[in-house]
């Protein structure tokens, strides 16, 4: 009984940014379930060394390029998924990027850009794959958002309001497509160790030390700390878990 609310068999899984770090993990985590695996991303490359790692353990996966903050090539992976597949079940919207700096030295251009990639594309392709979840009888969709989706930070005004953002986004989806027996989530990762965060420690000045520091269990993240809510947010056992944002943080949100 238990197997089989987390059995992912027969299901099929796209993973934006699914190439590396939180995306990679997850994506393992679906594939160890039985799903099939669509690896989307704009790094060809690293996105098919990716599929290569999931199909070396067995599953069946695919790369696509996508460039989320185009509508057509959206539109594209959509339906080369579901020529390659026959269908989508589950979306985890995880691509993002980030600009460090203060409100007062963001320039427009880069404000906008980090809105596109994080906010606006899981807005594109959550909309673009919501056909396919209603004919399929249902989907789940986990978006990815961050502690800055919770607490407020001098350098990432605008990677802050995309991820508080992705909260709402979240919440309304799960309220208008529950009908449709589509289930919207949130996934809102600490401090992990990822291409993105240690870009993050160059920059910031003492950081490391205060991440380890605030966190009850004493070390960053790592990808594959984010298989099992995958698993979890992907499968039968969350139907009755809608409009969530569940922290992945070793407890940091909770330190006081």
């Amino acid at each position: 009984m238990t197997k089989g609310l987390f059995d992912l068999t027969g299901r099929v899984a796209i993973v934006t940014g699914g190439n590396g770090g939180i995306g990679l993990g997850m994506a393992h985590g679906l594939a160890a379930a039985g799903a099939s695996i669509v690896v989307a991303g704009r790094n060809q490359a690293k996105s098919e060394a990716a599929v290569a790692e999931l199909v070396a353990g067995g599953s069946k996966a695919i790369a696509l390029t996508l460039e989320v903050n185009d509508t057509a090539a959206v539109k594209a992976m959509v339906a080369d998924t579901l020529k390659a597949f026959g269908r989508i079940d589950i979306l985890i919207n995880n691509a993002g990027m980030n600009v460090r700096k203060s409100p007062d030295k963001l320039a427009l251009e880069e404000w906008e850009s980090v809105i596109k990639t994080n906010l606006t594309s899981a807005f594109v392709i959550s909309q673009a794959v919501h056909p396919a979840m209603k004919e399929a009888g249902g989907g789940k969709i986990i978006n990815i958002g961050s502690m800055m989706s919770i607490f407020g930070a001098s350098f990432s005004p605008a990677y802050g309001a995309s991820k508080g953002g992705i909260v709402q986004f979240t919440r309304s989806c799960a309220i208008a497509w529950a009908p449709d027996n589509i289930q919207c989530n949130a996934v809102l990762p600490g401090w992990i160790d990822t291409e993105l965060t240690q870009n993050a420690r160059r920059e910031v000045d003492g950081l490391h030390d205060r991440v380890l520091a605030r966190s009850p269990s004493g070390r960053w993240g790592l990808a594959g700390d984010f298989a099992g809510i995958a698993v979890f947010l992907a499968s039968r056992a969350s139907d009755f878990v809608t409009g969530a944002a569940i922290p992945v943080d070793g407890g940091y949100s909770v330190q006081g």
